[in-house]
């Protein structure tokens, strides 16, 4: 029922209950209820009351109509509230789905350094051990030759054997005319005694990987890989899956005693740079039969 027809419907009902009292009380003057009730004096008082109160609310009854009238714009508020809020709430959470904080960072970061991470001031074995030992795709390694192998090795090893994980090295052809270039590079601005004979430490560290190659058995010589190139290199590069470690070749300085900028992510604008880099000194190079490197070398023909 409206609010407009109840109220009419209240008004006359009021109206006839206060008519009634009036009626009987006339009735009672002249006589007319003890004719037909005899003694019913109580009656005729509750009635009298009745259409007193009967009488007030009727006076009031426009103030009440406002109080309904209050409850129904509460209410509606209430309504409109309740939508907007969850209006707000479904905006809101929509607005925090898209806020990935660790998305955000990474999109900066690619944005604004271009893959790169961090620099750090030398080489990090332990940090690059870890890469090679949580890697699940393969291992690269580009490198004139590598004064760390020693301590690279038991990760290599665990690569190859526990995890089955490809591994690759680069390493400089040693009769090559770089290497003449690299010992004076390195000589350059140290004392000639403490040069380095790059020829020798690359032949060692073929030496070093036979002896790996050994260790690792059947499956894991499958995964190791080692070729030479006869080029000059640009960067040295430490891969483990999508994480890169890239050192220039200083003159003076070893690569590894160089600052290292660290790469994380393969299809960052450096991390792509850097892979185009090892598949054009894997397209150079030749492989290297470990069991027997020396004669492998002697048989490279370029």
């Amino acid at each position: 029922m409206s609010v407009d027809v109840r109220y009419r419907v209240e008004r006359i009902a009021l109206a006839l209950m206060s008519i009634s009292g009036v009626v009987v009380l006339i009735a009672d003057l002249f006589g007319w209820l003890d004719a037909l009730a005899p003694g019913g004096a109580l009656p005729k008082v509750t009635l009298l009351i009745l259409s007193t109160v009967t009488v007030f609310l009727l006076l009031e009854i426009d103030r009440l109509r406002k109080l309904d009238v209050v409850e129904d714009k509460v209410t509606q508020l209430g309504d409109t509230l309740r939508t907007e809020v969850a209006r707000l709430d479904g905006s809101l959470r929509a607005n925090l789905s898209k806020l990935d904080i660790e998305t955000v960072a990474e999109q900066l970061r690619q944005e604004n350094y271009l893959g790169v991470i961090q620099v750090h001031p030398d080489f990090p074995d332990a940090r690059f051990c870890a890469f090679v030992e949580d890697a699940t795709q393969e291992v690269v390694i580009l490198q004139t030759f590598v004064p760390n192998l020693a301590h690279l090795q038991p990760s290599l090893e665990k690569a190859l054997v526990d995890h089955g994980i490809p591994v690759r090295v680069m390493l400089l052809y040693p009769s090559s005319p770089v290497a003449g270039l690299r010992d004076e590079a390195l000589r350059a601005v140290r004392d000639p005694a403490l040069a380095l004979d790059v020829k020798a430490r690359v032949e060692m560290c073929l030496a070093g990987l036979a002896e790996l190659h050994r260790a690792v058995g059947p499956a894991g010589r499958a995964l190791l890989r080692v070729r030479v190139y006869n080029s000059l290199p640009s960067i040295a590069v430490h891969k483990a899956d999508e994480h890169f470690l890239v050192s220039s070749f200083l003159h003076g300085q070893l690569a590894v005693d160089s600052a290292q900028t660290e790469i994380d992510g393969g299809d960052t604008t450096m991390g792509r740079q850097v892979q185009r880099e090892l598949d054009t000194l894997w397209e150079i190079g030749r492989d290297v039969a470990l069991p027997d490197w020396r004669e492998s070398l002697r048989n490279i023909v370029w």
